[in-house]
C-alpha cells in the first residue's frame, strides 16, 4: 500500500478511489485534467508530466477520431465501452529524461532516439469508456439559456423567425437578415437582456424584431444600392445611418433567401478506466480527463428554409 501511495502521489486533480484490499485512500494526480490523441487508424490516448517524467496511455486498435465525433443525432452523444487487451492496453511508463516532448512521444513510425524508458507496467484488463457531447452555438452574444423564448427548457422548439433552425443555434434570430450580434442584444455584456436595443421603441428588440424601425417595411427588404442579403450597406441618408434603421426611409425590395448561417460545434470528449492493474496500481475508476484536440472546434453550415 505504501509503494501505491508513493506512485499516486506523484501523478494532480482530487479524486477518491477504492483499492483492491478496500481501502478508501485520498490522492492527489498531478499529471492534469487534459489528455492528447495521436494515430490515425489507431488511437493512443496520453498524458504526460516532468518532474518526474512519466506518461499514461491508452492505445485502442481500430479506432478513428472520426469516429468518435459522430455522435448520435437526437442526444448529441456517442459512448464506446472498450475491453483493455493485448491489443488495447493502458500503459504506465517512467523516463530517465528530464523533460518529455510536447509531440512525437507515441505513434511515431521511428521512436525518438533520445527517450529512455526506465519503467513500462501495462494493464491488459479492465474498462475504458470514451464519451463524446456535442454542443452547439451560433456565437451571437446571447447565452443559450437565454435563447428559451417560450420558458419551457426546451430551446428546440424557439424559433422566432421559423426558419427552422432554433434560436439558440440561429445566427439571424428574426430572420431580417442582420445577424443577432450586430443588433446589439446585450450591449453592456452582463448577461441581461433587457437592455436590448429596441429602435423603434416597441418593447421588441433588434434582434427579435422583423421591422427594426417601425416603418412597415420588414428589415430584410430594405435593401436598394445592393441586393447581398445584408441591408446594414444601403444607406439613404449617412447621417441617419442605414435605412433599416431609419423609419423616413421605405424603399422595398423583397428579399428572396437568407444570409448563410455558420453554427460552432464543440466535441467534449472524456475517457474513463475502471478495474485496470498496473501492479502497483489498481483501481475500481480513474477520470483520465479531457482530451485537447484542434479537430474538436468544428462549423457547419445551418439551411435557413426561407419564408
Amino acid at each position: 500500500m505504501r509503494k501505491l501511495f508513493l506512485v499516486l502521489i506523484s501523478i494532480c486533480l482530487l479524486n477518491v478511489y477504492s483499492c483492491d484490499d478496500g481501502d478508501v485512500i485520498t490522492v492527489e494526480l498531478d499529471f492534469g485534467e487534459t489528455f492528447i490523441a495521436c494515430g490515425e487508424t489507431d488511437l493512443v490516448f496520453y498524458k504526460t508530466k516532468d518532474d518526474p517524467s512519466e506518461s499514461l496511455s491508452l492505445k485502442v486498435t481500430g479506432l478513428t477520431i472520426d469516429q468518435i465525433l459522430e455522435v448520435d443525432e437526437d442526444t448529441k452523444t456517442y459512448e464506446e465501452e472498450i475491453d483493455l487487451s493485448s491489443a488495447n492496453p493502458f500503459n504506465y511508463r517512467t523516463y530517465s529524461n528530464t523533460n518529455l516532448p510536447s509531440s512525437g512521444l507515441f505513434c511515431s513510425d521511428i521512436p525518438l532516439s533520445d527517450i529512455v524508458i526506465t519503467q513500462d507496467i501495462e494493464s491488459t484488463s479492465g474498462n475504458a469508456l470514451i464519451k463524446t457531447t456535442l454542443t452547439e452555438d451560433d456565437n451571437d452574444g446571447i447565452p443559450a439559456e437565454l435563447e428559451d423564448i417560450n420558458g419551457n427548457g426546451n430551446l428546440e422548439d424557439d424559433d422566432t423567425d421559423g426558419d427552422t433552425i432554433p434560436n439558440y443555434i440561429d445566427a439571424d434570430d428574426d430572420g431580417d437578415n442582420i445577424l443577432t450580434k450586430d443588433e446589439a442584444p446585450d450591449p453592456n455584456e452582463d448577461g441581461n437582456l433587457s437592455d436590448a436595443q429596441d429602435t423603434d421603441g416597441d418593447g421588441t428588440p433588434d434582434y427579435l424584431d422583423r421591422d427594426d424601425d417601425g416603418d412597415g417595411v420588414d428589415t430584410r427588404d430594405e435593401e436598394n444600392d445592393s441586393q447581398d442579403k445584408n441591408p446594414a450597406n444601403d444607406i439613404t441618408n449617412g447621417d441617419v445611418g442605414a435605412d433599416y434603421l431609419n423609419p423616413d426611409v421605405a424603399t422595398t425590395v423583397a428579399a428572396t433567401e437568407y444570409r448563410d448561417h455558420n453554427i460552432s460545434q464543440t466535441y467534449t470528449v472524456t475517457l474513463t478506466i475502471s478495474n485496470f492493474d498496473l501492479k502497483l496500481i489498481s483501481l475500481d475508476v480513474f477520470d483520465f480527463g479531457i482530451l485537447q484536440d484542434s479537430r474538436l472546434l468544428k462549423t457547419r453550415k445551418g439551411a435557413p428554409v426561407f419564408n
